[in-house]
């Protein structure tokens, strides 16, 4: 008996030292278990802060670049049992821009072509509209895409035609371009006169209205097209052909030396002078006026003597230009073709009248060719 009641002591004194030990681990186990589930509890809900936008740089020349985007993100949580706002920005991988389109000229090698005035046209040519001397050219026999331009050979067909150019013509399903998907302010049943078509078509570059006016050629289109070649063989175009007449299609074709011959061609008619060169113009269309301005902003500048011209673009052309000018005293036909950047061919134009500015009798510079 008395050694059972010894064991029993020292048994109690065991768990009586124990005790505050096991307190403490139980303390602390419940101390991680509250903060886990505080941890839990806590809710986050990302939102895109209204008008935060994303930046990122333009690819360069002709390699993509993916570059780190950044957002401002809205963050809700909750912690202690209030819900707290907080801001973040957080930084995403941008997606890398498709490198641009090549122009048929790129892909003829064009572009590899230096000149002394390191223009930003594969294709360049300078005349004396006197005695169609060369003064200037680069790449001037290829013939290329001309977009737009082709708009003037519209122009050019539809005045000697003699057609009434007070007849009201209308824009019809036909006249959509359903190729490249090019905008237009005129829509389908927009009623205009041949002359208002007309000028909007080279003033404005008006994809609809130069569809209409070969439609409304004797014959159709088809029938308009095959004068605008006959037209261009007749001036000794021989590098260039058409297949519409509003210039969308790639397969509209010239060389520098052509277009030169055209804007020649096309000076000696004052409608189109005028309707091209205009800066700006209200027109009528179904009785309601509407203003519409040039693709050109050169006719606008003071500086400058503009006589004729046309402006073109499509991806595979590239920017385009076509204008008769006088310079220094002389009227010259320039023509720049496969320019890249959306300003480049009044850049070019603009150098290239420094150029002849500068330019002395039998000093002349022929690059390229």
């Amino acid at each position: 008996m008395a050694k059972f009641k010894l064991a029993l002591g020292l048994l109690a004194s065991l768990l009586f030292a124990l005790a505050p030990a096991a307190a403490v681990h139980a303390k602390e186990a419940a101390s991680k278990s509250s903060a886990a589930k505080k941890q839990n509890s806590k809710k986050a809900k990302v939102v895109l802060r209204k008008g935060a936008r994303a930046t990122g740089d333009r690819a360069i020349g002709t390699r993509a670049k993916a570059v780190p985007r950044e957002k401002a993100v809205r963050r809700v949580v909750t912690v202690r049992g209030k819900r707290k706002v907080i801001y973040q920005r957080v930084t995403s991988a941008a997606v890398p821009m498709a490198a641009p389109m090549p122009t048929m000229g790129d892909l003829a090698g064009l572009n590899l072509t230096r000149d002394p005035l390191d223009l930003k046209s594969s294709v360049a040519l300078v005349l004396d509209q006197s005695n169609a001397e060369v003064l200037f050219e680069k790449n001037s026999n290829v013939a290329l895409p001309i977009a737009s331009i082709t708009k003037m050979m519209t122009g050019l067909v539809v005045v000697e035609a003699g057609q009434d150019m007070d007849e009201v013509l209308t824009i019809t399903d036909d006249d959509v371009d359903r190729a490249k998907f090019s905008s237009s302010r005129l829509k389908v049943g927009s009623q205009l006169t041949r002359s208002n078509m007309l000028h909007i078509a080279l003033m404005s570059s008006e994809n609809r209205a130069a569809s209409a006016l070969g439609r409304n050629y004797p014959g159709g289109l088809p029938a308009f097209v095959s004068a605008m070649n006959a037209k261009a063989r007749k001036l000794g175009m021989n590098d260039t052909h058409y297949v519409d007449s509003n210039g969308l299609s790639k397969m509209n074709v010239a060389s520098a030396h052509d277009l030169a011959k055209l804007a020649m061609a096309a000076f000696q008619h004052p409608l189109l002078r005028q309707f091209s060169t205009d800066p700006k113009a209200i027109v009528e269309a179904s009785g309601h006026p509407m203003q519409f301005g040039n693709t050109n902003h050169l006719v606008a500048n003071p500086g400058w003597d503009i006589g004729l011209q046309k402006t073109g673009f499509i991806n595979e052309a590239g920017r385009c230009l076509m204008m008769q000018a006088v310079i220094e005293g002389r009227s010259v036909i320039m023509v720049f073709l496969d320019s890249k950047g959306k300003q480049s061919r009044t850049a070019d134009a603009g150098r290239m009248r420094k150029w002849l500015e500068a330019l002395k009798p039998g000093n002349l510079v022929l690059p390229g060719g």
